[in-house]
């Protein structure tokens, strides 16, 4: 079973390794969401794969690390593309989440990744 939490967090940031002209190369910000998944049995006497609160509580520091930040001065994310903010987040979730599955980040409505892990 995939059991997931959503979060959202704002920042800033300019990716540095665009051609020369492209947007994204300029400062900009965004709302980002992010859905975290966790996977696992259904635990018999529980009915569920995890508690809600128990991922939140895993998750929420680390957003929090992200909001109302510039990323591109964020250790590891000198160039924060969503690929990078997704294995950046896995990274520090994985050692405290051990069943996590998935980390989705969206930079706008229609646009994002999805990492699993190597």
């Amino acid at each position: 079973m995939e059991l997931f939490k959503e979060f959202g967090f704002e920042a800033a940031h300019h990716l540095p390794n665009v051609p020369d002209g492209h947007k994204c190369a300029r400062l900009h910000g965004h709302s980002f969401r992010v859905r975290v998944s966790v996977d696992g049995p259904v635990g018999h006497d529980t009915g569920w794969v995890m508690d809600f609160a128990d991922v939140s509580a895993v998750v929420r520091p680390v957003i929090d690390e992200l909001d109302h930040r510039y990323l591109n001065e964020i250790d590891g994310l000198a160039n924060p593309t969503s690929e990078n903010v997704a294995i950046w987040l896995w990274q520090r979730l994985k050692v405290d989440l051990p069943s996590l599955g998935a980390v989705e980040v969206r930079e706008t409505c229609t646009s994002g990744v999805v990492y699993r892990g190597r």
